[in-house]
């Protein structure tokens, strides 16, 4: 059997997403409907992480806190868990608003 045939037998280990990036958790959590919306917030700096001001690209985990600025209204949001995609029911399972 050659080197190929047994690399393609092989289970295919799925790890759990540690971290993931800002503007892409924004739009799978269902907080700003579209990416390219996320990341024009993250790049104008209406998105905070953790205290501080965040570009799109940033890496958030479970457990950082989210700040975000919508006009007038400012709202706070606890990472609790990660995932690549989710289905719209699922998504409001991905964070907590703090109020």
């Amino acid at each position: 059997m050659s080197r190929k045939a047994i690399e393609a037998r092989k289970p295919v280990e799925r790890v759990a997403a540690t971290s993931i990036r800002l503007d892409k958790f924004l739009k799978i959590a269902r907080i700003i409907k579209r990416r390219s919306v996320a990341n024009d917030a993250c790049s104008t700096g209406h998105v905070t992480v953790n205290g501080r001001e965040a570009k799109p690209g940033t890496d958030v985990k479970v457990g950082d806190i989210l700040g975000i600025r919508f006009g007038e209204k400012y709202a706070e949001y606890e990472i609790l868990s990660i995932a690549e995609h989710a289905a719209k029911q699922d998504a409001a399972d991905m964070y907590r608003a703090l109020g």
